[in-house]
């Protein structure tokens, strides 16, 4: 496997790992408790070769459920946020007893949309972070189920994993899973399914075979896991998908052994502006355009901004400077970017060339300003 990128001196090596329902909790007993003392064993072995470990944990509801007295995921908000409230604390716990009695000491970090769709927040946010890192804490992060709702959740925490490890500059970042891998289909389905060891560009084949594998106590599937691994490309950080079953795969991906599937970024996306990386992450898209061909190449091949001429439709209704998805003619996402002016604009200007647009009272400003600046878009590897 290609080897995670060089630490910064004066810094250790970091690894994101992001943990699933499916892999943490055993139905009604719980959080596995083996599965979290293996992995507090594997924090020590990375601290000792230099690595600080941030986890990702998924399970809170899963955990609250049973505790509750449900025998099964409720459908209603408050129970759901019911479970996640006493959940988060039996998860707490267990993280805290197995690390702590290896010397390790852990902290909670809950977070929501609204706490990174502002760009002070987000950095607030990355400061805690990384003086948790220095100060040799392992951060256990989640979202905040008991308060979140859908207007404020980052949906999966595959995405919030890629968001924690463009926070942390994370050298590393692992999902564990239930599945040891992104396979050409789906294994559950096509016996002829084949594991893809490595993946260094992701298009819309790779987004079609990545299909959905969620579990019934999580929800995310693989295909969430992929578009997140495809931002962590654009930031320039290696991520891997593997196996929660593997034995010792934290350390083994440390050391540099091939685990699962790795998605290899680019060698030029390692400078990424952290702003563009906000663009990305910090928060969800609230429209769409999409663009014709030239335009869409004009975006990848040349990072051009986008202008209204290029874009064939206005999906979504926005304000100016909101978070949107560009897609090219197929409907697959190409970048996403800070609106230049409102969707009402944006629809009455799209396919108009700058000189009609000039000419026109109504959208005379639009012919001096892009419909989305480069300096405020992030195209995707």
């Amino acid at each position: 496997m290609a080897a995670a990128r060089p630490a910064a001196s004066g810094r250790p090596r970091v690894m994101v790992v992001k943990i699933g329902s499916s892999t943490l909790v055993r139905g009604a007993d719980g959080p596995d408790r083996a599965f979290i003392a293996a992995l507090a064993d594997q924090a020590a072995e990375l601290a000792r070769r230099g690595w600080a470990l941030v986890v990702v944990s998924s399970g809170a509801i899963a955990c609250g459920a049973p505790v509750l007295g449900f025998d099964r995921r409720p459908t209603d908000m408050p129970s759901l946020q019911a479970c996640a409230s006493v959940g988060q604390c039996v998860l707490s716990a267990a993280y805290d007893e197995e690390f702590r009695s290896r010397d390790l000491l852990t902290s909670l970090v809950l977070l929501t949309r609204s706490d990174t769709a502002s760009r002070t927040s987000y950095l607030h946010a990355r400061d805690t972070l990384t003086r948790l890192i220095e100060l040799g804490v392992v951060p256990v992060v989640n979202e905040n189920d008991t308060v979140v709702v859908d207007e404020i959740r980052f949906g999966d925490n595959d995405t919030l994993a890629a968001l924690v490890a463009c926070l942390v500059s994370a050298d590393l970042c692992v999902t564990l899973s239930d599945i040891d891998g992104l396979y050409t289909a789906n294994p559950a389905h096509d016996p002829s399914a084949r594991l893809i060891p490595c993946v260094e560009h992701i298009d819309a084949a790779i987004i079609g075979a990545a299909g959905d594998s969620a579990s019934a106590v999580g929800t995310g599937g693989m295909i969430t896991k992929v578009r997140a691994s495809r931002i962590l490309m654009t930031a320039g950080i290696p991520s891997v998908i593997a196996s929660g079953e593997e034995e010792r795969p934290l350390v083994r991906l440390a050391d540099g052994e091939a685990v699962g599937t790795i998605f290899v970024p680019p060698a030029d996306r390692l400078d990424i502006a952290p702003r563009k990386l906000w663009i990305a992450l910090g928060d969800a898209a609230h429209g769409r355009l999409t663009v014709d061909a030239g335009a869409a190449r004009a975006l990848v091949e040349h990072g051009s901004s986008l202008l209204p001429v290029g874009i064939t439709a206005v999906d979504g209704a926005f304000d100016a400077d909101a978070v949107l998805d560009i897609c090219d003619p197929d409907g697959f996402v190409i970048a996403r970017g800070l609106a230049g002016a409102s969707s009402d604009e944006l629809a009455l200007a799209s396919g108009r060339r700058q000189e009609e647009l000039a000419g026109n009272r109504l959208l005379a400003a639009l012919a001096e300003r892009p419909a989305v600046h480069r300096d405020n878009m992030i195209v995707f590897a």
